[in-house]
């Protein structure tokens, strides 16, 4: 008698693999909910925790924004900590403790005081809940694309990764659609006031549902082989450095474009408009909701196309576009909602081509002895340099009156990329994990 064959979900994933994919994503879903919640908020809350200077109204913002760039510069560290760690004692491990980690950014962030009430130490505090944020982002993605890829059966690689992002735009959801509720819903001083700290509580305790949901998650077979055995020395910290330098460099020429786009395109363009073109708060929020859960959507049905026809004609094609629509696309920017909706989701079209499929890219430079480490720390670092910097070059050309070179500057970076995609990366999805 021959044994039934395993249940399988909607989309021919077996019911076993799909727990997997599940509890990385959920648990994924809270922790970027919380880093991203800052990023929406910023314009109510900057003022509150940085002084205005006389005649400059950006100022506070700017600030807002330098701390947001200064809790990317922990990633790289979250990524070569937390990846060695998922590398020398397992995936799930390294994402309960990125979890926690992230509730704690969140609930200091919540509970921070305004500058009038402590001074220099609102901003102080500010910093240091930013800074356990971004090591734990860092570790998040080192730990939980390589769990996702990882779990993956064959020839599904590129949807598997695919959810990385489906799990980080979800967060990203939560996060813009609670703060456009609010917006709406709550008069504007009082949401200067006290309204932006609501988001932040929900995220500490949604952490605490992540902390659950992850605890019921099996560790990779390939990962708790080597653990279990113990027939090798476990990884050194820069071991991946060292033995695989060349991929190193890849992620690092991969990730510059798609880094900037995506910061620019899901988290900085909203903001853009309200400084650019005197967008309304409110609605700028309302699109970013829209176009983000049409870009969540692109991202399994990309991710399957990859795995047919493999990963470099999509991010080619990604690069391309880049390259050559930032500069029309932002100069057709007006005031109109619609305006801001069609160039959002235009350009999120093209970026699905990178983002579906980033972790798998990475993930199959590397053999699983290193491969969270390896695809983690050049990945967070080159995220760290062009990503996180991206809002504050942006805002600080508008502050400077050159608003007009930001979409330049995301072209030249596109061109790079583009070079690597064509001249230095090889196919592979159709090789198997090492």
């Amino acid at each position: 008698m021959k044994a039934s064959p395993q249940a399988q979900s909607p989309l021919g994933i077996p019911r076993s693999r799909v727990r997997q994919l599940m509890a990385a994503s959920i648990g994924n879903v809270v922790e970027w909910y919380d880093w991203y919640a800052y990023t929406f908020l910023a314009t109510y809350f900057s003022a509150q925790v940085f002084p205005k200077t006389a005649g400059n109204s950006l100022v506070p913002l700017l600030a807002t924004y330098s701390v947001f760039a200064v809790g990317f510069l922990m990633r790289p560290l979250g990524g070569l900590l937390v990846g060695s760690f998922a590398d020398r004692f397992g995936r799930k491990s390294a994402m309960t403790f990125t979890i926690i980690l992230m509730g704690v950014g969140s609930l200091m962030l919540a509970l921070t005081p305004t500058y009038q009430a402590v001074g220099l130490l609102s901003p102080i505090i500010l910093t240091l809940a930013r800074l356990v944020q971004g090591l734990s982002v860092g570790g998040e993605f080192a730990a939980a694309t390589t769990f996702l890829v990882e779990s993956a059966p064959p020839g599904r690689r590129g949807l598997f990764s695919s959810f990385q992002y489906v799990s980080t735009t979800i967060g990203q959801l939560l996060a813009s659609g609670l703060a456009a509720l609010l917006a709406t819903t709550i008069a504007a001083p009082d949401m200067d006031s006290y309204g932006w700290r609501i988001p932040f509580f929900v995220g500490a305790v949604l952490s605490l549902v992540g902390l659950w949901i992850r605890k019921g998650a099996d560790e990779t077979s390939a990962v708790a082989e080597e653990i279990k055995s113990g027939e090798t020395q476990r990884p050194k910290l820069f071991e991946f450095l060292k033995g695989y330098p060349k991929s190193a460099a890849l992620i690092v020429g991969i990730t510059i474009a798609g880094t900037v786009a995506y910061y620019t395109w899901t988290n900085f363009l909203p903001i853009y408009a309200q400084t650019a073109v005197k967008f309304d708060k409110a609605e700028s929020l309302q699109v970013g909701t829209i176009s983000l859960f049409f870009f969540m959507l692109l991202q399994p049905l990309l991710g399957m196309l990859s795995d047919k026809i493999g990963r470099k004609p999509l991010l080619i094609t990604f690069g391309l576009a880049f390259l050559v629509l930032p500069v029309p696309l932002l100069g057709l920017l007006t005031n109109s909602f619609t305006s801001l909706l069609l160039i959002q989701c235009v350009g999120m079209v093209f970026l699905a081509c990178f983002t579906s499929i980033s972790a798998a890219v990475n993930s199959e430079l590397f053999p699983t002895r290193v491969r969270a480490a390896g695809a983690g720390f050049p990945y967070s670092l080159t995220v760290a340099l062009f990503g996180g910097t991206a809002p504050l070059i942006g805002t600080a050309l508008q502050d400077a009156g050159e608003t007009d070179l930001f979409p330049w500057y995301m072209s030249a970076l596109a061109l790079i990329s583009t070079l690597v995609y064509v001249f230095a990366l090889k196919e592979t999805k159709d090789q198997p994990l090492r």
